[in-house]
């Protein structure tokens, strides 16, 4: 693969800084999905932060108490409208038994310092990232000569691996080593007060001696230790180790003049003995070629398939190679450009691409990416949507590989979700928390009272099986886990005076209905109806094409045929409780009432048009009553509902006010509004909001939301356009059925052309924006019984099927 790392070609296939970045949270990501790697600094003193996915402060979890004894008076409170004394009920139960669950926090590995002293002033400083590549350049000139900086994480070597160089032949000279990430600088979040530094349960050694570089990490409770090697090579040149003196690598250090390039290959270990691991990393660093470009070659190859599969192409312009610092500058003046909304898309993909691997772990509230010690939210799985979110680009971005960790992470811990049935409500089945990271024990607060969790977790193994037609993944992982779930119902279910199933507890996260005595606990939310109905008709129709389970239908389709229906308020919106006496409060950020709509697909405007009229009321009611209540994620979500319901101006306006309100200098979205532009929720503390890596993914989960929809034998092309892409080109996507779909359009000119190919024979209904005039294709298409704008499509196995429409 040829490399060019000018800053325009870099930019035109990624993003470019021109500023140097001071904190963590602004540095440039690149990783391998098991490996993160965050360059920040700047020319003088440049430091990338490691991190490994297996690195956790990890603490024994207690066990669970059995409070399910509480659970009739629980119900009686909630029977009677007394809804405080009921949310706090059972929180009361655990507390009272001494119950203090922890979720750990993830922590970096470790640090590489570089310094220099640039010869001359130095001018056009560029700190670039090529999304095909996974490559980050950091560079500047030093009068007629461009020093550079390279450093990618190997996906076939796994070796991070740095190049230091100079054009015409200018020697390469630096200070490096590898050490402990500052423990005192990035220390607490979100307190309103000035960080200051807390024990931190590991203690750190370093070495360094000719040619090596290494840092150990050893946790206090003897869990055992984690850490890097670095073996450094130069071409030419003189070498030398520090070992006193002032500067600004810490002692010792090596010392590096007059090379013609210097290379450095890092391998890390985790959770094992360094005096076994050293010597392993020593040998696997020595049996690699110390060619930087021929295991970058080796590497981009593997990371530009993954990243290359889906392409989306959208007019961008002279804006295609601009800087961010000025997309975004022309974005908070209220002009967010389309090479903006590109940029971002693609973002998306690359980070997921870079954390989330089979036999890593799935990405978290940070992906892979984290320099505190102390993260925010512990950086760890939230169930009640951010999780979640992280995988919406996966499948129709055509990277199923990246869920895997995800399936491998959640059964891990299927027995604690059993425990959690068990102890807090007496059922069968499985009961996820709302957060966890080591372990999956049920939170204590108001939390206990949520249930739909491991069924939302589900619908990602169930899309997975729709998206690539896995029957051996549904028999082994889809129906074992949607059973789980699906016994919780039997047992946590009970009947109400009209006989209907009745949710009690039941919990909207993490919102409240709009009565001054409510609680965020109450009966019969939306979504636990919605989620349960998703999951039983699921495990319904997976057994049945599996040929198992017939006593399990019938029961799966009794309890289906009991649930509470959907309640449209007075309002004409789809409601978020389901008593009439629990009114709506639209100014929040979680819309998880809408989960039929967004992100499963229970209703359509073909299957549901009532509700799907009702649903497009309630997202109407949330931006435009709740602005200020909404944050980077939320946007996400609003443009994602807003592209199911076929607004893409609505769903284009949502992404534009996440990337005015809550997107930093490299692009990692932010919790919330930072700058306080009345944009969006203002994080009123004097640090800035955390970063959190779900509106990136949810981004790019929009657009393609946006661009293609698919359900069972049916695919929507162009569900949301706006009318600022008139023309463009998605290629590569990937639809239920197992369908990949590329679409070009030019809608000034009334043309679209769509290519289809399915991995088997099938029949499916296709959706054009506007009624086509006329179809020019060589397979068999004809009229569809839905409308106009659909057509029935003959799709052959294997066979690529085109079609050119003229769209009136």
């Amino acid at each position: 693969m040829k490399k060019n790392d000018s800053a325009t070609t870099i930019a035109a296939s990624g993003m470019t800084n021109h500023q140097p970045a001071a904190r963590w949270e602004d540095a440039t990501p690149t990783g391998n999905g098991i490996v993160g790697a965050l360059v920040y600094g700047h020319a003088y003193n440049d430091l990338t932060v490691f991190n490994h996915g297996a690195l956790w402060f990890r603490t024994p979890p207690p066990p669970v108490p059995d409070v399910s004894g509480r659970l009739p008076e629980l119900r009686a409170l909630l029977a009677r409208g007394r809804w405080r004394e009921a949310g706090t009920l059972l929180a009361d139960a655990l507390t009272a038994a001494g119950y203090k669950p922890r979720i750990d926090p993830c922590h970096p590995a470790c640090a590489l310092r570089l310094t220099t002293e640039p010869a001359e002033p130095i001018a056009d400083y560029r700190r670039a990232l090529d999304f095909a590549t996974g490559e980050v350049c950091v560079s500047w000139r030093e009068g007629e000569i461009r020093r550079r900086r390279q450093l990618f994480v190997s996906r076939a070597d796994g070796v991070v691996a740095l190049r230091i160089s100079a054009d015409h032949g200018a020697p390469a000279t630096c200070r490096l080593a590898l050490v402990p990430h500052d423990r005192e600088a990035s220390i607490g979040w979100g307190s309103g007060k000035t960080r200051t530094p807390t024990p931190i349960p590991v203690d750190f050694r370093r070495e360094t001696r000719e040619g090596w570089s290494q840092v150990v990490g050893r946790y206090h409770d003897g869990g055992g230790e984690f850490g890097a090697l670095a073996k450094v090579v130069t071409r030419g040149g003189a070498s030398r180790l520090v070992e006193q003196g002032p500067n600004w690598v810490p002692l010792p250090y090596l010392e590096i003049t007059g090379a013609a390039e210097i290379v450095v290959l890092i391998k890390f270990f985790a959770n094992e003995p360094a005096a076994a691991a050293l010597p392993r990393l020593a040998a696997e660093l020595d049996a690699l070629p110390t060619d930087y470009d021929a295991l970058f070659e080796r590497h981009a190859r593997l990371h530009g398939e993954l990243f290359r599969r889906a392409r989306l192409e959208l007019p961008c312009g002279v804006d295609a190679a601009a800087g961010n610092e000025r997309l975004l500058l022309d974005a908070g003046d209220g002009e967010v450009s389309t090479a903006l909304v590109q940029r971002l898309f693609d973002y998306g993909r690359f980070l997921l691409v870079c954390s989330s691997t089979p036999g890593g772990m799935p990405a978290n509230l940070q992906g892979l990416w984290n320099g505190d010690y102390a993260p925010a939210w512990a950086a760890d799985f939230h169930n009640d949507i951010n999780v979640q979110m992280n995988y919406w680009a996966a499948l129709p971005g055509n990277l199923a590989e990246a869920t895997l960790p995800y399936f491998d992470y959640y059964d891990r811990f299927l027995d604690d979700y059993r425990e959690n049935a068990r102890a807090i409500y007496g059922c069968r089945g499985i009961l996820a928390p709302i957060s966890q990271s080591t372990h999956g024990k049920i939170l204590g607060g108001c939390w206990v009272n949520w249930t739909a969790g491991a069924g939302w977790l589900a619908q990602l193994y169930y899309d997975y099986w729709e998206y690539t037609g896995d029957d051996a993944f549904l028999r082994a992982r889809v129906v074992p886990f949607l059973k789980e779930v699906a016994l919780f119902y039997e047992d946590f279910l009970v009947a109400g005076p009209d006989g209907k199933l009745v949710f009690a507890p039941s919990l909207s996260p993490e919102n409240t209905p709009d009565a001054p005595d409510a609680s965020i606990v109450t009966v019969n939310a939306a979504m636990d109806a919605a989620v349960a109905r998703e999951v039983l008709n699921r495990l319904c129709a997976a057994c049945a094409r599996l040929g198992i389970e017939a006593e399990g239908r019938r029961r799966w389709q009794g309890l289906l045929a009991r649930l509470p229906e959907y309640r449209v308020n007075a309002d004409g919106a789809l409601s978020e409780w389901l008593p009439p006496e629990l009114p709506d409060n639209y100014r929040h950020r979680h819309l998880s009432h809408l989960y039929a709509l967004f992100p499963g697909n229970d209703i359509t405007a073909e299957s549901a048009p009532a509700l799907f009229a009702a649903s497009r009321v309630a997202v109407e009611k949330r931006l435009g009553l709740g602005r200020q209540a909404h944050c980077g994620w939320s946007y996400a979500q609003l443009a994602c509902l807003h592209a199911r319901l076929g607004e893409g101006d609505r769903a284009l306006e949502c992404l534009e006010l996440l990337a005015r309100s809550c997107v930093g200098p490299n692009l990692f979205t932010t919790l919330c509004d930072w700058r306080g532009q009345a944009l969006a929720a203002f994080w009123n503390f004097d640090e800035r909001p955390p970063f959190q890596i779900d509106a990136n993914f949810g981004f790019t989960a929009a657009v393609l939301e946006m661009l293609l929809f698919s359900r069972p034998g049916l695919i929507k092309l162009l569900p949301a356009l706006p009318a600022k892409w008139p023309v463009g080109r998605l290629a590569g996507a990937l639809c239920r059925g197992g369908i990949t779909v590329s679409v070009e359009w030019d809608m000034p000119a009334g043309t679209l052309t769509a290519e289809l190919r399915s991995p088997r024979d099938q029949e499916i209904a296709l959706k054009f924006p506007r009624s086509p005039l006329r179809i020019e294709s060589g397979a068999m298409v004809r009229e569809s019984p839905l409308g106009s704008g659909y057509r029935v499509v003959v799709l052959r196995a294997a066979e690529t099927c085109r079609l050119e429409a003229y769209l009136g």
